[in-house]
C-alpha cells in the first residue's frame, strides 16, 4: 500500500511531516522518539512538537564523535544494537535512516525497534537497497576502493543483510504483521557521481537484465505498528 499525500523529490521533509501528523492526532501528549542510527544522521528538527529524542547506534569512534556533537538528543547510548537496553512499547516514532544496510543481524535489530514501539506507533526507515546497481557495487567493491569512489573518508562499511532491500523489507513487514503505509524510492546517492559512474550503474543494470536496477538507489518506508492488540505484533 502506498500513500502519496506528500510525494517528496527528497525525503528530508517526510519524517518531520509524519511526526507532526502523529502529534496532531495526540494533542497534549509529549512524544518519545528513537533515532536509530544517530551516529550517522542529521539533527531532528520538529518545530513546535513536544518530544524527547533518544539516540542509539553502534559503539564506533566516528559514530560516537558525531553523536556527542548533536544538540537535539536528550539522551543517547552506543553499543551492540542487539543488546543495548531498549524497553518495550515506549517510543511513538522510530527513525532508522541509513542504518539497516550497515549493520549485521539487521532483522534482529529491527525486531527490537518494533518491540520498542507503542501500538499504533510508526517507523520511518530509509536505506540503500542491496538489489540496485549501486547497492551491488557498494557491497562488492573492496572497502578502500569504495571509500575512494564514494568520497566518504570515514563511511561505515557496507553489510547489506537480506532485509536491506525493498522486497526484503516488504517480506519482513508481512511476517511481523506490520503495515507499510508509504513507499518511496530515490536516486539521492547516485546523483553525486559523474558521468563515468552513472554509465557504470546503467551498464551493470543492463548486464544483469535489469535485475539490479539503476532507476533508484534508496528506499524510504513509513511503517505502522497495528494498534489492535490481537494483531500479530512483536
Amino acid at each position: 500500500m502506498t500513500d502519496l499525500r506528500t510525494p517528496p523529490t527528497h525525503d528530508g521533509g517526510l519524517f518531520p511531516a509524519r511526526v507532526q501528523e502523529y502529534a496532531y492526532e495526540r494533542p497534549l501528549q509529549r512524544l518519545s522518539i528513537l533515532d536509530a542510527g544517530c551516529g550517522w544522521t542529521d539533527e531532528i528538527e520538529l518545530g513546535s512538537v513536544e518530544c524527547t529524542i533518544t539516540g542509539v547506534d553502534d559503539d564506533v569512534p566516528v559514530l560516537c564523535e558525531h553523536t556527542r556533537n548533536r544538540r537535539d538528543l536528550d539522551t543517547w547510548q552506543l553499543g551492540d544494537l542487539r543488546t543495548v537496553p531498549m524497553p518495550p512499547r515506549v517510543y511513538d516514532v522510530v527513525r532508522a535512516s541509513h542504518l539497516i544496510e550497515r549493520i549485521p543481524h539487521a532483522e534482529l535489530v529491527l525486531d527490537r525497534f518494533v518491540a520498542a514501539l507503542k501500538p499504533g506507533g510508526l517507523m520511518v526507515a530509509r536505506f540503500r537497497d542491496r538489489d540496485t546497481a549501486f547497492g551491488y557495487l557498494d557491497r562488492r567493491l573492496p572497502h578502500w576502493l569504495r571509500q575512494l569512489l564514494w568520497h566518504h573518508e570515514q563511511a561505515p562499511p557496507a553489510v547489506y543483510d537480506r532485509v536491506a532491500s525493498l522486497e526484503g523489507m516488504r517480506w519482513y513487514c508481512m511476517m511481523r504483521g506490520l503495515v507499510i503505509s508509504e513507499e518511496y524510492t530515490s536516486r539521492d546517492t547516485m546523483t553525486g557521481f559523474g558521468r563515468l559512474m552513472g554509465t557504470a550503474f546503467r551498464t551493470l543494470s543492463l548486464l544483469s537484465r535489469n535485475r539490479l536496477t539503476s532507476a533508484y538507489s534508496e528506499v524510504t518506508l513509513v511503517i505502522r505498528k497495528p494498534e489492535n492488540r490481537f494483531a500479530r505484533i512483536i
